[in-house]
């Protein structure tokens, strides 16, 4: 459903879903592109009636937190930019990631290991 939503939906959903939690108002300044307090509460009440967000009283306001896992949400996104920069390819997307030059931990090297072993493994 995420992919469904127009780009500013989409972009205030994802940007609450790496807050975690957030008043509309530190929403709107973690926001790339910062919209007007009324434009994002707006926003976040159509993103609360589709079911994706969910408010309740905070001592500063409403706080509102994403309905859906957040690990959801990030697989989502993580498809759409390997689907429009990386034609489809995982595996280019995953040598992208690891030429930007930051070191791995011996168990992150391991970790991706593990899961490009279980990768090969599996059959079409």
């Amino acid at each position: 459903m995420i992919e469904a939503l127009p780009r500013r939906e989409r972009e205030v959903f994802e940007t609450l879903c790496r807050l975690d939690s957030s008043t509309a108002a530190g929403l709107r300044h973690a926001l790339s592109d910062p919209l007007s307090d009324s434009a994002v509460r707006t926003l976040l009440s159509r993103l609360e009636g589709k079911g994706l967000v969910a408010r309740s009283a905070g001592r500063d306001g409403f706080l509102y937190t994403p309905v859906q896992r957040t690990q959801a949400v990030a697989a989502g996104a993580l498809q759409r930019m390997i689907d429009t920069f990386f034609a489809g390819s995982a595996a280019s997307a995953a040598t992208a990631l690891l030429g930007l030059g930051q070191r791995l931990t011996p168990e992150e090297a391991a970790a991706l290991e593990q899961v490009i072993d279980q990768a090969v493994e599996r059959k079409p």
